[in-house]
C-alpha cells in the first residue's frame, strides 16, 4: 500500500482550504454554489523507488517529501479559491496506482511529485489517470520530465513544469479549476431537433465531462410565463435607468427581454446548469420565442454564467475554457474584415458589459433593436480600447484556433449587428485567405494565448495560431 506522507495530513489540508468553497458560496446571488463554481480537487502524489540511484543512493525520500510538502503548503493557502489539494502518498511500486487512485476518489486532476530515480510508479499512474495531470519537476529529482513531450503527442492530458520557483504552481492550480468547471458544466439547448449537435455535444461530453440537456421551443415559453410581469417590469426599469439611452425598442420588446432573462435563469437553477444557447436563427428563431434572448445572454456572460447565440457549441465551450481561467467574458462575432486598413470588426447583437473582466466596471451601453429582424431589444455595448484581444474557437474538443489583435474601439454602424469592436491585427489578408472552421470567433479582452496554451496541454487540445 503506499507509504502515508509524514508531514501534512489530508486532513489538515481539507480544512486549511475547504474555507474558501463556503466563502464563495455565500457571496453568490444564488444560495449554493454549483459543482462547476467549486475549487477543483487536485490530488498531489509523491512518485519515488525502493532503491535510488538519482538524485543521490543517500536520498531520505521522507525528508526531501517533507521539505516539499512545507512548501505546498503555502501554494494551497495562495491558491485555496482554485483548489483543494488532497492525497500526500509517496508511491514506490506500480501495484499501488490503482489503490491509491480509488482512495482518492473523485479527483479533477492529480500533480505528480518525482522524488528519485527510477521511478516505476510513474507511467501506470499515468495509463489509469482518466483526468489532467501536471508533472512538477524539481531540479536534479529524477528524468522523468523528459517522457513528458512524447506521452502528450499520444494524447495524454498532460504537462511538465521544471523549475526551482513553487509560484510556478499557482496558473497551473487555476488551469485545473477550469478543468473542474468544464468537467461540471451543464449546457441548456434550445433547439427544436438536436440534429448534428447531438454528436458536436457528445464529443466535449466525452473529452471534457461537460452535460448537455436539448430543450423545445414550450418549455422556453413556459419559462417565460412562469415569471411574475410585475418583478419583470422592475428589471426592466432598471435595465433602462442603466443605459445611456433607449433607441429602436418599445416598451413591450425591452419587458418581454428582461421577463425572458429571468425566466432561463430559474430554468438555469432549476437545471442545476451554468450555460444555455438557443439556435435562435434556425430551428428556433428569435421573433417565434416569448421575448429575445439578447439581454439575458448578455447578463449572462456578465455574471460568469453563459449566454452564447444561435446554439454555436463550440463558442460555448470556448467561453466556458476561457472566462473560467480568466474571468474575462467571451463576445461570440461576425468578423468582417477590411484589408485596406488591416483590421478586423468583430460584430454581434449579444455582447457582456464588463468585458475587461468580472470585476471591472461595465461599459456604456445603449438599448437597441436586434438589427438583422429590427426586433426585440439587445445591447449596443461601446467596447473599451486600447486592449490586446485574443480571438479564439475550439474547432471540435481536440483543437482551438487562436489569435490576437488590438482593440481600437467601438464601432456604429447601421449594417451587421448591434455591438462592433474594430481591432487591428498583424496580417488580415493572410487570415482572410486561410480562414476555416465556420464563421464565429470569440473574443475576449487581454492577451490569453499563454494560458490557452497551457489548457491545451493539460486538457490535450491543439492550439493552432490563426495570426
Amino acid at each position: 500500500m503506499p507509504t502515508s506522507c509524514c508531514l501534512l495530513s489530508r486532513r489538515q489540508f481539507g480544512l486549511a482550504l475547504g474555507l474558501a468553497s463556503l466563502a464563495r458560496s455565500l457571496r453568490g446571488a444564488r444560495t449554493r454554489a454549483l459543482p462547476c463554481e467549486e475549487p477543483a480537487t487536485v490530488a498531489r502524489v509523491y512518485l519515488a523507488s525502493e532503491r535510488v540511484h538519482w538524485p543521490k543512493p543517500t536520498l531520505d525520500v521522507a525528508q526531501d517529501v517533507a521539505e516539499v510538502e512545507a512548501r505546498l503548503a503555502e501554494v494551497a493557502r495562495r491558491n485555496a479559491a482554485n483548489a483543494r489539494l488532497v492525497g500526500g502518498e509517496i508511491l514506490r511500486r506500480p501495484e499501488e496506482v490503482r489503490p491509491w487512485l480509488e482512495q482518492m476518489g473523485d479527483i479533477d486532476g492529480v500533480l505528480m511529485i518525482p522524488v528519485s530515480q527510477p521511478t516505476p510508479p510513474m507511467r501506470p499512474l499515468i495509463n489509469a489517470l482518466q483526468v489532467p495531470a501536471l508533472v512538477f519537476s524539481r531540479p536534479y529529482a529524477t528524468h522523468a520530465w523528459s517522457s513528458v513531450a512524447a506521452l502528450q503527442r499520444e494524447g495524454r492530458k498532460l504537462d511538465v513544469i521544471a523549475t526551482t520557483s513553487y509560484s510556478d504552481l499557482d496558473p497551473y492550480l487555476r488551469a485545473f479549476r477550469t478543468v473542474r468547471h468544464l468537467r461540471k458544466s451543464k449546457v441548456l439547448v434550445g433547439a427544436t431537433t438536436p440534429g448534428a449537435r447531438q454528436q458536436i455535444a457528445d464529443a466535449y461530453q466525452r473529452h471534457f465531462g461537460t452535460s448537455f440537456r436539448f430543450l423545445t421551443g414550450p418549455e422556453f415559453v413556459d419559462a417565460f410565463r412562469a415569471v411574475d410581469v410585475e418583478r419583470a417590469r422592475e428589471a426592466a426599469d432598471e435595465f433602462v435607468r442603466g443605459a445611456l439611452r433607449v433607441e429602436e425598442p418599445s416598451p413591450e420588446e425591452i419587458l418581454n427581454g428582461l421577463r425572458f432573462y429571468l425566466g432561463l435563469e430559474e430554468l438555469l437553477e432549476r437545471e442545476k446548469a451554468n450555460a444555455v444557447t438557443i439556435d435562435c436563427f434556425g430551428t428556433m428563431a428569435a421573433n417565434t420565442l416569448p421575448g429575445y434572448p439578447c439581454i439575458a445572454f448578455s447578463k449572462f456572460n456578465d455574471a460568469g454564467r453563459y449566454g452564447v447565440c444561435e446554439a454555436d457549441l463550440h463558442s460555448a465551450m470556448t467561453q466556458m475554457l476561457v472566462t473560467s481561467y480568466s474571468s474575462m467574458p467571451g463576445f461570440i462575432s461576425d468578423p468582417v474584415f477590411d484589408l485596406s486598413r488591416n483590421e478586423v470588426i468583430h460584430a454581434h447583437c449579444v455582447a457582456a458589459t464588463k468585458m475587461r473582466g468580472l470585476n471591472a466596471p461595465p461599459a456604456p451601453y445603449i438599448i437597441r433593436n436586434h438589427l438583422e429582424t429590427n426586433e426585440g431589444a439587445a445591447l449596443q455595448v461601446l467596447m473599451p480600447a486600447g486592449d490586446t484581444v485574443t480571438v479564439a474557437r475550439f474547432d471540435g474538443p481536440r483543437r482551438m484556433l487562436v489569435s490576437t489583435g488590438e482593440a481600437l474601439g467601438p464601432v456604429s454602424s447601421d449594417r451587421g449587428c448591434r455591438s462592433q469592436v474594430r481591432t487591428r491585427v498583424s496580417d488580415a489578408a493572410r487570415w482572410l485567405r486561410s480562414y476555416s472552421s465556420g464563421l464565429h470567433r470569440v473574443v475576449f479582452y487581454g492577451d490569453q494565448t499563454a494560458a490557452i496554451d497551457m489548457l491545451g496541454r493539460l486538457m490535450a487540445f491543439e492550439v493552432v495560431r490563426e495570426l
